[in-house]
């Protein structure tokens, strides 16, 4: 609508990609542009790794919205971090770092505000919002629904504007992404857009729980649900002539497995490491094995057994290193502290 735009060919606004759409894109002079900013990111889109040294990014764009709705799992409008009954209703994504460190820039726009049956424009102004990043369970596949053992790792100032913008370097892992309004139950439409230095493998999570189908009435359809969080270990038996160690943590359960990075050169390593399973035979327990990372063979350092009920305690525990078997087995040097917590509602964690 601005009469610099008039005086643009055709020609030229397809050379410029230019449409004229309600996605958040605006154009203002560069004179009132100075007046208002003070700093830009600048991301490229463009892979030009191939002839240039500089850091190129990867690119997710994805189309959400804020949807009110009476039943608590379909809700998709709970509001700030401080409505802790209905925070997690809000609509989340799912983004896997595989590398060791990865810088992550997201920002989303609140597109037009609808109101009622008739989608009407609100003309109660913009929203306050901000995004939030949660590091999860390294297998997590299924929406959140409790605060457990999962760690807020970034979020901003909730600002009343039509953009937001969050940058973080972040380490190797799982990350869930939550595009939040500090007031809960707004309905509105938003696109989020995710920038990367490494591919996010950025998805959706939708379901709640693992879907019912013909192969699992056949094969077993998970009974329970237990989140595991591996703390730390400490005195682990020495393993080099420096009185040190390479350990990590192998967690298995059923014929599931998950593995920890490889913490360098110390015998009390801090893991930090979660994992969440679905399990379908509620009697086979959970294993938490650590180990010495070698380049010929690894070495087995001890391990502990539990049966990870849900009427176990649900706080931080301390458990000492035993050796293979049952437990009976002998006592191996080292503790490692592990939180775990199980449920028979597989829509509780």
């Amino acid at each position: 609508s601005s009469e610099e735009w008039r005086k643009v060919s055709d020609s030229e606004r397809k050379n410029l990609g230019l449409t004229v759409e309600n996605d958040g894109e605006f154009w203002m002079t560069f004179e009132d542009w100075c007046k208002n900013f003070t700093d830009v990111d600048i991301c490229r889109t463009v892979n030009t790794s191939y002839f240039s040294l500089h850091k190129t990014w990867e690119k997710e764009i994805m189309f959400g919205a804020w949807e009110k709705h009476p039943e608590p799992l379909l809700n998709r409008a709970g509001g700030c971090f401080d409505n802790r009954e209905t925070f997690l209703q809000n609509p989340r994504w799912e983004s896997l770092c595989i590398l060791v460190w990865f810088h992550c820039t997201c920002g989303f726009t609140a597109r037009e505000k609808l109101c009622g049956a008739q989608a009407e424009p609100c003309p109660s102004g913009p929203l306050a919002l901000t995004p939030l990043l949660l590091q999860v369970e390294d297998n997590r596949r299924y929406r959140l629904h409790k605060l457990t053992v999962q760690e807020r790792v970034a979020t901003s100032p909730y600002s009343n504007t039509r953009s937001v913008f969050l940058r973080r370097a972040l380490q190797r892992g799982r990350y869930v992404l939550v595009p939040t309004t500090f007031i809960p139950g707004v309905p509105t439409a938003f696109i989020l857009r995710l920038y990367t230095d490494v591919p996010s493998k950025l998805r959706e999570l939708k379901a709640d729980r693992p879907e019912m189908t013909c192969w699992s009435l056949l094969c077993g359809y998970p009974r329970r649900v237990t989140q595991i969080k591996v703390h730390s270990a400490e005195g682990l038996q020495k393993q080099d002539g420096s009185g040190g160690a390479d350990p990590y943590v192998l967690i298995k359960c059923e014929n599931q497995s998950r593995r920890s990075a490889v913490q360098r050169g110390t015998t009390s390593p801090v893991f930090n490491t979660q994992v969440i399973f679905y399990r379908k035979d509620t009697d086979s327990p959970v294993t938490i094995q650590v180990w010495n990372s070698s380049l010929l063979r690894d070495a087995f350092l001890g391990q502990a057994v539990l049966a990870a009920s849900p009427g176990e305690p649900r706080q931080q525990r301390r458990l000492r290193l035993r050796g293979r078997g049952g437990g009976d087995a002998a006592e191996l040097p080292g503790h490692i502290s592990v939180t775990v917590l199980s449920s028979d509602d597989l829509a509780e964690l």
